[in-house]
């Protein structure tokens, strides 16, 4: 799974942008396939647990000897840092469960309500005003993820409701994202998630515990680490593009979920599914045309 940041000081290399941010949603498409994958053999709090405490050791690894361990993980919103974390968690949990009842294109298209709820939470949360183009955008994605989950249809189950309450945990994430980026540093911020999740979910293990196979072991590594190098190309095409025109390509983190989903787990959506997911693809990029119209 995805965020997206606000820009960073850098040169603006469009294309290199754009390269960096298609092979970031590439990984993190990556990075889902192996979580539905393992989930079928390990318990849902081990999966996660991996896959945070992987991230985390990879930054101890590459930023702690740069700038010292205190300066990454001093903050000046301890309190906003936590509950950043605790989303996050929320949408590892709710994901990572969703998928193992729910196809992994369908289940990155509902998680992608998130840029729509931030948009629609933006304006009780932070005072940020919304067009009515904007709040069209966002009916436009609930109808998409309806007609996904169309009624009568195989994914009209209640294990829709956890990739909803996925998107509604991102969806939070990133409003404190945003709210910290005048704060901390996005280091700061994803070095103290990490450090905070993999202890939480340390905590939570010893209860799950299961001795991973060799394979099994190597795709736990593997997650964290898509998980971790799609987070920084992510941050480094930020520096190369404006967020505006790096967003649409974000979306083709669900293509390629679509595409593991056909090749790893033999599914392909019907034609509701690839009507709502167009739906809910054109929702958010007509959220991200009116932000960057509107500045």
């Amino acid at each position: 799974m995805s965020t997206l940041n606000p820009m960073l000081g850098g040169t603006e290399r469009p294309l290199k942008g754009i390269a960096l941010i298609c092979l970031a949603v590439l990984l993190f498409a990556s990075h889902d396939a192996l979580s539905k994958y393992l989930s079928g053999f390990y318990a849902i709090v081990m999966v996660v647990w991996a896959r945070y405490v992987v991230h985390t050791l990879l930054m101890l690894a590459v930023f702690v000897p740069r700038a010292g361990f205190s300066a990454v993980v001093r903050t000046r919103r301890p309190g906003l840092q936590l509950a950043r974390a605790l989303c996050l968690i929320g949408t590892s949990l709710f994901f990572t469960t969703g998928l193992r009842y729910i196809p992994l294109a369908e289940a990155t298209a509902v998680n992608f309500l998130a840029p729509l709820l931030v948009t629609a939470l933006s304006v009780p949360l932070l005072g940020e005003k919304v067009s009515r183009s904007q709040w069209l955008a966002v009916l436009g994605g609930f109808v998409g993820v309806l007609i996904v989950v169309r009624p009568g249809g195989a994914l009209f189950t209640p294990a829709i409701i956890l990739p909803l309450c996925s998107a509604l945990c991102f969806g939070g994430y990133q409003l404190l994202t945003r709210k910290l980026s005048g704060f901390d540093s996005p280091t700061t911020s994803n070095f103290l998630t990490g450090i905070l999740n993999s202890l939480i979910m340390t905590a939570l293990v010893p209860f799950f515990w299961t001795v991973p196979s060799l394979t099994h072991g190597l795709f736990m590594i593997g997650l964290g680490t898509c998980g971790m190098l799609g987070h920084m190309l992510l941050t480094q095409a930020f520096r190369h593009a404006a967020p505006a025109m790096l967003a649409p390509f974000s979306y083709g983190q669900i293509l390629f979920a679509g595409m593991f989903g056909y090749l790893v787990f033999n599914h392909t959506p019907d034609v509701f599914g690839v009507v709502g997911i167009t739906i809910i693809c054109l929702s958010g990029l007509a959220v991200a045309w009116a932000q960057r119209r509107s500045a």
